[in-house]
């Protein structure tokens, strides 16, 4: 497997691990109040996740931009 292929793979792992912490995001939402204390956790998850796929974004595109 080549290394662009590679940054591919772990792109979509990163794209449902995103898509994952947008639904715990959303459910939190749905039941607040009362489940407020796990806001900071869930936010933090969210956060990381999406911090990572756009740094993947980025290596991808350098990636593809140097072949």
């Amino acid at each position: 497997m080549s290394d662009l292929e590679e940054l591919r793979k772990r792109m979509r792992k990163l794209q449902s691990r995103a898509g994952t912490a947008m639904m715990e995001l959303h459910d939190l939402a749905e039941d607040l109040p009362s489940k407020w204390t796990e806001i900071m956790a869930v936010a933090e998850k969210a956060f990381r996740a999406f911090a990572e796929l756009d740094a993947m974004k980025r290596e991808l595109a350098e990636s593809e931009n140097a072949q």
